[in-house]
């Protein structure tokens, strides 16, 4: 394995930590918090750093076209970035119903970026090495359970 397969997974795997960390920290406190902001950001430095680095690595390969994974990905560091600045705004303005929005979209964006993470991970790891389509197709599927899982409201009745 190369150097730069290597700096580029070890940054996007720190991208899922931090991204991760800040996604299920925020949810937790249930509130938005600056350490939440600055965790965010470093996932979306973390994961654009190693992207490029990846991209570099497919170009110096003579790989061509925007497969799904490129596309996914891309669409991923927009949406991240987009929730970083929101998250920012969010912050600064100190808006209580802005948060419970922001909220549920920080979930989303992270059960999006999950899917181009996962795809890469089962395409890019020699044992698994699965098709582009079946990896499509099992990000989804893991990415839907964990959504399920996730996004399903709490009934409201107490049981003794």
């Amino acid at each position: 394995m190369s150097f730069e397969l290597i700096a580029a997974s070890a940054a996007i795997t720190l991208a899922l930590v931090f991204y991760t960390v800040g996604v299920f920290s925020e949810r937790h406190a249930g509130s938005l918090k600056l350490s939440h902001v600055v965790l965010f950001w470093c996932g979306l430095v973390f994961d654009t750093t190693g992207t490029t680095i990846m991209t570099n690595i497919a170009q110096t390969s003579g790989a061509t076209g925007f497969g799904i994974h490129a596309v996914s990905g891309l669409l991923a560091i927009i949406l991240m970035l987009v929730h970083a600045v929101w998250a920012t705004a969010t912050y600064a303005r100190r808006n209580v119903r802005a948060e419970k929005t922001f909220h549920k979209f920080s979930t989303f964006v992270w059960l999006l970026w999950l899917v181009p993470y996962i795809i890469g991970m089962l395409v890019g790891i020699p044992m698994i090495h699965l098709q582009t389509v079946c990896a499509v197709g099992t990000a989804s599927i893991i990415v839907g359970i964990f959504a399920f899982f996730l996004l399903r409201r709490r009934g409201t009745v107490k049981r003794a």
